[in-house]
């Protein structure tokens, strides 16, 4: 054989193993399976429904959040799961009181606030109001001592007119700019019409921050904008919190692999929520969707070669405090390199296709997407790749975990506009929009936990830092204290 002959047999030889392995990892009965079990017999809209009325919101470390993770053990169990509780002691947080004024010096008006989370216990400043626009770094730049000893007042997004492509942050990370440059406190402009107020932690390290947050209407902090053209505003703002060691507890129903048990895939979403409302949308959808993936596989009879473990996190709301909690005993049990793949799912609803974090699943997991594809046309096959933060994938990703879930649903009902507010309630929640949530991640994560290779492995620290870099990760993980390098 002569040397064109042997790189063409090799060649040959390549193509037939790829394919041979794309041709193993066609799970068309298996998917179909899955589809007829979820269309029939789904009780994620069921479940979601009984928590919200018997349980209310499931803030971590309340009574309510003990009820949903007791909720969320009996629910797994009855499925017939190896189930058990992962506790976690952490530093929680909680609103007592809130006043909060605005108008000329002598003159101050109550306007309606919600607190941010992680605000100081108690606190009580007035000072001049500082209109920072989108609240930047950019926007303090020109003038770094601006809003020292003041109240900045911060938009929530982009900014009407903000110049084409501008960027934005998360409150957190917009708080600990106006921290930096000696704000005494800053009050957040939502971008949602009527009145909603949106809460949410104002802290990129779950630790108290030194300054009261606070977040206001869209319409009172567009008015107080154009007051400040004309003519100087003040502020204060009074407030008293709890903040103190709590006790919360991760729920894990474990399916055992059959060839590689000590192979992972963890497909996870947070079942806490913020106390305003019930949280039907975040994160009930993705939560109560992860436990009837859980009971899908269950009752259609499912065996993998690796392991699934399907977690149900709390204290996604108050920093991430769940995942950490189980990213940091895994490490301590030397075990993160079992994990090989981490599925998210946070308020996801009706998919038209996957995300990861890692491209190089583009083949594997549009592959699987075609077959999907052909049950239900509605699945669109889309795939994404990137990587962002601020959700419980985030401590595995930043181990190098491979991360990814659904991708390109629209939230239903028009609930986006009350995330993390009073209006978040189950009447937003949409029946089959969340039985595809279910089906089509059930059949991803089946996929994953029986596929021959999953060829993307856990990033060395070099790698994961020029990928951070890569995601545009480094400026917001500096901010938060998280970047190592």
């Amino acid at each position: 054989m002569n040397t064109t002959q042997s790189i063409i047999s090799v060649f040959t030889l390549a193509s037939a193993l790829s394919f041979s392995a794309l041709a193993q990892d066609k799970f068309s009965k298996d998917f179909a399976r899955i589809n007829a079990e979820v269309q029939e017999h789904s009780q994620a809209y069921g479940n979601l429904k009984t928590a919200t009325e018997t349980i209310g919101h499931r803030l971590t470390g309340s009574e309510h959040g003990k009820k949903a993770e007791d909720y969320a053990y009996a629910t797994l169990k009855s499925y017939g799961f190896d189930v058990k509780y992962q506790p976690f002691e952490v530093e929680g947080w909680n609103r007592i009181s809130i006043e909060t004024k605005i108008g000329s010096e002598n003159n101050l008006n109550l306007i309606n606030a919600v607190t941010l989370a992680h605000s100081p216990v108690k606190a009580n400043v007035q000072a001049q109001l500082v209109d920072m626009g989108n609240g930047l770094e950019s926007d303090y730049a020109s003038q770094p001592e601006k809003v020292k000893g003041k109240i900045a007042l911060v938009y929530l997004g982009v900014l009407p007119g903000s110049p084409a492509g501008a960027g934005t942050l998360h409150r957190s990370e917009k708080t600990a700019i106006a921290t930096k440059f000696g704000a005494v406190g800053i009050i957040i402009i939502n971008g949602v019409k009527g009145d909603i107020l949106l809460t949410g932690t104002a802290s990129v390290t779950g630790k108290l921050i030194p300054i009261p947050a606070v977040c206001i209407g869209l319409e009172n902090g567009m008015k107080i904008k154009e007051q400040l053209k004309l003519q100087k505003q003040f502020a204060s703002i009074a407030m008293t919190n709890f903040s103190g060691m709590i006790k919360a507890r991760n729920v894990i129903a474990t399916l055992k692999g059959t060839e590689l048990p000590n192979e992972k895939v963890v497909v996870g979403g947070h079942l806490d929520s913020w106390d305003l409302a019930t949280g039907a949308i975040d994160n009930g959808i993705g939560s109560f969707a992860v436990i009837d993936m859980a009971r899908t596989f269950k009752a259609a009879h499912l065996k993998t070669r690796r392991t699934l473990e399907f977690v149900l996190f709390m204290g996604e709301e108050q920093g991430l405090l769940g995942s950490r909690a189980y990213v940091e005993q895994a490490r301590q049990n030397k075990q993160l390199d079992q994990i090989r793949f981490m599925l998210n799912y946070d308020m996801s609803n009706d998919p038209k296709g996957f995300s990861t974090s890692r491209e190089e699943m583009r083949t594997l997991f549009t592959s699987w997407g075609s077959e999907i594809n052909k049950l239900d046309t509605g699945f669109q096959n889309l795939f994404l790749s990137g990587a962002g933060l601020h959700s419980d994938h985030q401590p595995f990703l930043l181990q190098g975990i491979p991360t990814g879930g659904a991708a390109g649903g629209v939230l239903p009902n028009n609930s986006g506009p009350y995330y993390h507010s009073n209006g978040d309630t189950f009447k937003l929640v949409d029946e089959q929009g969340l039985k595809n949530v279910v089906r089509y991640n059930a059949m991803l994560s089946y996929a994953l936990a029986n596929t021959r290779e999953i060829p993307v492995t856990k990033q060395s620290e070099i790698q994961l830092k020029d990928f951070l870099k890569a995601n545009n990760l480094e400026t917001p993980l500096k901010i938060a204290g998280e970047w190592r390098w």
